[in-house]
């Protein structure tokens, strides 16, 4: 029947019939042209099924109220791997307070340079806990915060912590940056400007230097005359240098005069786009890095710096 009266012999109720919407909500409101239609059956299977399901629940429910019910983990074994969740690998510990990457960790570590509590560990896979003194010559080591920053080196600065000739380095720029020790990942020669990225993590920028990641960099350069069509065409096809072979990923002339170009690779021979040009006897007048591992310089004035957002180290975690 579409109407029954209720218990007290009110107004028949009214059934709600309103077909649920796209938020999954029904609507209270019957339309008259659901007046008279029958009541829809629910099916037998389902409606046993759901009372299963819900006696279950109430039965686990009541179960783990019980003052009986004991964790079927002891407390001590969860307690144990909370501990264990705290330690970490050795190598790690190294790479993380700024020394070098984790595999040239393993390197000290079989060598028998790091001490754990006083004592010499030379075994790979060793585990440390927050409270263990670790050393390497004879000074403690502390995991340092992890640092990412990105430099729009200018002219005239060399890629290097320090200089026995006295010349600008990149540390002149970002020295105040931060109190951690932070080193650059590559390099770039004295006379080429543009982005460079510098860190205290050891582990991410030997993945980002490795030549199996292919990480892409695009260079803007400006040659000294017109790049002549068949050499264009040699360089985009692929050229032999001293050291073998090398064909960019990409290269395009990007001025009307055919003097400057842009050139995408991902490999980082020293001076390589300097070495491409000079194969043909052009000089550069000038070489700027534009792109690095799908950071760019906008809104990054030469020698100016900025610290990467967790979006832009994701991406970089993600790449290596």
């Amino acid at each position: 029947m579409a109407h029954q009266k209720n218990r007290r012999g009110g107004k028949p109720a009214q059934r709600n019939t309103g077909k649920p919407g796209f938020s999954g909500r029904k609507n209270t409101k019957p339309g008259k042209s659901d007046q008279g239609k029958p009541e829809r059956k629910v099916s037998k299977l389902r409606a046993l099924r759901e009372e299963n399901i819900s006696q279950k629940n109430n039965r686990s429910s009541n179960f783990r109220k019980s003052p009986n019910f004991r964790s079927r983990r002891p407390a001590a074994q969860n307690l144990a791997q909370q501990n264990n969740s705290d330690e970490i690998r050795l190598n790690k510990y190294i790479a993380n307070a700024g020394i070098c990457s984790r595999r040239d960790a393993d390197e000290l570590i079989i060598e028998g340079r790091i001490k754990v509590n006083d004592q010499v560990v030379n075994q790979l896979g060793y585990k440390v806990k927050p409270t263990d003194k670790v050393q390497y010559k004879n000074k403690s080591l502390r995991p340092e915060r992890p640092i990412y920053l990105l430099l729009n080196k200018p002219k005239d600065f060399i890629t290097t912590l320090d200089d026995p000739d006295n010349r600008k380095t990149v540390m002149d720029l970002v020295g105040r940056a931060c109190k951690e020790r932070i080193f650059p990942v590559g390099r770039l020669d004295r006379n080429t400007t543009g982005l460079l990225l510098m860190t205290n993590d050891g582990e991410l920028a030997q993945k980002l230097t490795h030549p199996s990641k292919r990480i892409k960099k695009i260079y803007h350069v400006r040659l000294s005359r017109p790049i002549a069509k068949n050499h264009f065409e040699l360089i985009k096809a692929g050229i032999n240098l001293e050291d073998g072979p090398v064909k960019p990923d990409d290269i395009e002339i990007i001025s009307a005069d055919k003097k400057e170009l842009g050139i995408e690779v991902h490999e980082g021979r020293n001076r390589l786009i300097r070495r491409i040009f000079e194969h043909f006897e052009y000089d550069i007048q000038y070489l700027d890095r534009v792109m690095y591992a799908g950071l760019t310089k906008k809104d990054l004035p030469r020698g100016k710096f900025r610290f990467l957002d967790e979006r832009e180290i994701g991406h970089l975690k993600m790449m290596s």
